[in-house]
């Protein structure tokens, strides 16, 4: 865990003080939904948002990033109180209370980048987009995609270029390889396939 943000009008040490023990970056924004346009910029591996002070701040923050498609997992630090009063479930990919130990902080977040396929340093992050080079395994907002070996060897290509046009024979020579005897259409067909895959 590299970067994690905390979304709090409260220092981290106050919203989930063992999480000073994980030895990351740690960022606070105000929990708004204009706070949630600077996620690209600031990279993080892990949002944290404070449910503890106002949770029905939180959770409308929440719902707006979960609507927008999380490109990173959502830890919610709640109050006892307030554990089934709110739609945790709905909003964040785990919960853990204020007083948690680094222990528990540390496994919550490790749980939650496995769920998410973020595990490593093998994994590709493009936007809401995880991808495994390991396990070929692709994550969409955490949802889980089923690609087939070509269209994930696409994917890769254009993660790890990204910005760059690609023309066909290039993705023929790099993806398919130097022996294949195919058309350009075959680009044209897993691309299709891909878009469809990946969706919005």
């Amino acid at each position: 865990m590299r970067r994690i943000l905390f979304l709090s009008d409260r220092s981290p040490d106050q919203v989930l003080p063992a999480s000073l023990g994980l030895g990351a970056d740690l960022k606070t924004e105000t929990p708004s939904v204009d706070a949630l346009a600077l996620l690209p910029d600031l990279a993080p591996d892990l949002v944290v948002a404070d449910g503890a002070e106002e949770p029905e701040r939180a959770v409308e923050v929440l719902s707006a990033l979960r609507a927008a498609g999380a490109p990173v997992g959502v830890l919610a630090v709640v109050s006892r109180a307030d554990l089934g009063r709110f739609p945790w479930a709905d909003v964040a990919d785990d919960v853990i209370f204020p007083e948690a130990s680094e222990a528990e902080v540390r496994l919550r977040t490790n749980l939650i980048r496995s769920r998410r396929g973020d595990v490593g340093e093998s994994v590709l992050r493009l936007g809401p987009v995880a991808i495994n080079v390991e396990t070929y395994q692709v994550t969409v907002g955490g949802r889980p995609l089923d690609l087939t070996f070509k269209e994930f060897e696409l994917l890769r290509h254009f993660a790890e270029h990204p910005g760059k046009a690609s023309s066909r024979a290039r993705l023929l020579q790099e993806v398919w390889g130097y022996d294949f005897y195919g058309g350009t259409r075959t680009v044209d067909v897993h691309v299709r396939r891909l878009r469809a895959k990946l969706g919005p």
